[in-house]
């Protein structure tokens, strides 16, 4: 006798739900790319950002959502991160995008004074950061003044100066020439606080050019003020760091580097002797952290 055996369709296992976001999600995300642009605003000193934040790192549609609606606004997203929080940058592109003209003419409206704001944020960054490791170590916290940097830059003329008249090259270039070696004349010429009696820093003067940068940077929440001794001294944020580490790879940045005037980590103005390097191509106007 043969036994009767039933045979049944193997079991499917049931096809994950995929989560369903709601219009409160994406008011959530939105809040979270709104709390991203308010660069001082610190996750661990509100409940809500912390929330959020955790939220974006443990809910993967979230975090996409999220993505997405800083995509749409042109922002670019650098990192999330209880350090850092939600940190954007605005693509050129973007409503939020802040470009070097703009910010120049809110000081003067002069073409070579553009020129100079480009090259002070240019020099604040490479002064922070002026090592690829400083850059790559999250712990790092680069120390700047407004008097050290502009000796940084004033040695950087120097040292192109000499460079041109090693290679027999033209040593007085236009003002409206791009490059580091039509910037070096023209920053050297500039007072470095003007000709009040009292040696206060005048806006036009090559500190004031650095201090309305610091000043622009502290209010972005790039940089922290710690003192008020050599013009000024100022330390890095994770925020800086980041935005740092996404332009480090500009010409710009490279030739001001590869000029060998690497300044110690305090701020002060204590420069390092320059060496010969190669030449590097400079892209006009590529002070950060503007689009030009």
């Amino acid at each position: 006798m043969s036994e009767h055996v039933e045979w049944s369709e193997p079991e499917v296992a049931a096809a994950p739900v995929a989560a369903v976001l709601t219009p409160a999600d994406a008011a959530d995300a939105a809040r979270l790319v709104a709390f991203g642009l308010h660069a001082k605003l610190q996750p661990a000193r509100d409940q809500e950002y912390g929330e959020l934040l955790r939220r974006y790192r443990e809910d993967p549609a979230f975090a996409r959502l999220a993505d997405a609606v800083a995509a749409g606004l042109g922002l670019v997203v650098l990192e999330v991160s209880p350090r850092a929080g939600m940190a954007v940058t605005a693509a050129e592109d973007s409503v939020f995008a802040v470009r070097m003209g703009d910010y120049a003419r809110r000081t003067s409206a002069d073409s070579v004074d553009r020129f100079l704001h480009g090259l002070a944020h240019l020099a604040v960054a490479a002064m922070a950061f002026p090592r690829p490791e400083d850059l790559a170590d999250d712990g790092y916290i680069g120390r700047v003044s407004v008097n050290g940097v502009d000796a940084f830059v004033r040695q950087a003329c120097r040292r192109l100066e000499e460079r041109a008249e090693e290679q027999g090259e033209n040593t007085d270039p236009a003002s409206d020439a791009p490059g580091l070696e039509s910037a070096w004349r023209i920053w050297a010429r500039r007072s470095s606080t003007g000709a009040t009696k009292d040696a206060r820093r005048l806006a036009g003067s090559t500190t004031g050019i650095i201090g309305k940068a610091v000043g622009f940077l502290t209010d972005s929440g790039f940089l922290q003020r710690t003192g008020d001794d050599n013009g000024g001294t100022y330390r890095t944020t994770a925020r800086y760091q980041l935005q740092v580490r996404d332009m480090a790879g500009s010409a710009a940045m490279a030739e001001l580097l590869e000029l060998g005037i690497v300044p110690v980590t305090d701020g002060s103005a204590t420069l390092l002797p320059a060496e010969d390097t190669d030449d590097l191509e400079l892209v006009a106007d590529a002070g950060l952290p503007f689009h030009s």
